[in-house]
């Protein structure tokens, strides 16, 4: 089973790569991690927290997006990408046949809703003002206080994609096109047709001159993931790579002591400023390519550069740990 997203080559040219995590989305797949018990090695510490700390009024927001099955479409609009004023801003003005349609859909599969529901898809005022305060109050608790490792983990996914693009050389399936098949084993490029496995639907859509964004998120775990409405605007969300624990404990801090070497601080001190290869790592440190491997799995392992992979590009960047002990914080 596979949805298969077919291209012309004018919507080859409308692939477009988000240039910043989408709140709305993390938001919506981060409750859906809350309400499972899996990644626990990347989620497990942030879970118990939110566990603990998110505010009780928040909490029928969650029937909104159950874990397994439908979640609310208009949780996720597509003016997300410009910040969470901009996706809640879009939020108040959804459409009330959205607001019906969506709810209906979730009733259908025998979730219990919350008790706003009902004037929500009669399109209430001070319902949909609810949604948005609720909204914003599970941003503020589940996601704001770790936002700058999502947002350094976003920023070297990208600067892989940049690599690719860069280079050039990717034969014939053309630079966006080639790209898409580097990005996930959930997404397979068979040129014109970009197949998403593991969504548990099959379906053929056809863009018509829609475009497509492709958008990298920190909670999507496991494969990727879209809009089940084909009439919505087609975004494509894949997981990112994960390496260190989101609110993780004392581990990371306790392996800060190897970094008391100067070659170590020389190398985050260059990683820091945009990513590098290890080739070029080493070259600008001095380094022979096998001492600066070893140096990055240090770092890596103590949760101070991350590392992505697409193609044959390997790309070392710091995380927002790396950033904090650079900059005296630590």
């Amino acid at each position: 089973m596979a949805v298969r997203i077919h291209f012309t080559d004018a919507d080859l040219a409308q692939i477009r790569l988000a240039q910043a995590p989408d709140p709305m989305w993390e938001a919506l797949l981060s409750m859906h991690m809350l309400q499972t018990d899996t990644g626990a090695a990347v989620f497990g510490g942030w879970r118990r927290r939110l566990r603990r700390e998110l505010p009780a009024g928040v909490g029928p927001l969650l029937r909104l997006a159950p874990p397994v099955g439908y979640s609310a479409d208009f949780l996720t609009p597509t003016a997300g990408t410009g910040g969470l004023d901009a996706g809640v801003g879009a939020l108040l003005s959804t459409p009330r046949g959205r607001f019906r349609g969506d709810l209906l859909e979730l009733s259908r599969a025998g979730r219990g809703l919350p008790p706003w529901a009902r004037p929500l898809a009669d399109g209430d005022k001070e319902a949909v003002a609810h949604l948005a305060r609720s909204f914003r109050g599970y941003f503020e608790t589940a996601l704001a206080p770790w936002w700058g490792r999502v947002r350094a983990r976003f920023d070297a996914e990208r600067a892989v994609h940049s690599r690719y693009l860069a280079d050039g050389d990717h034969g014939d399936q053309g630079d966006l096109g080639g790209l898409l098949s580097t990005l996930h084993a959930g997404l397979v490029w068979r040129k014109p047709v970009l197949e998403v496995t593991g969504v548990g639907a099959d379906r053929d859509v056809h863009l018509d001159g829609r475009g497509l964004l492709v958008l990298p998120s920190y909670f999507c775990w496991r494969k990727p993931t879209l809009l089940r409405d084909p009439a919505l605007p087609c975004v494509v969300v894949y997981p990112m790579t994960h390496e260190t624990m989101l609110g993780g404990g004392a581990s990371g801090l306790r392996s800060l002591n190897a970094l008391l070497g100067r070659t170590r601080a020389g190398i985050l001190e260059l990683v820091a400023d945009h990513g590098l290869t290890t080739t070029e790592l080493a070259h600008d440190a001095g380094i022979s390519p096998a001492t600066a491997s070893h140096h990055v799995g240090v770092l890596r392992k103590a949760g101070l550069l991350s590392t992505c992979k697409a193609g044959k590009t390997v790309l070392h960047s710091v995380t927002p740990l790396g950033l904090a002990l650079l900059d005296g914080r630590a």
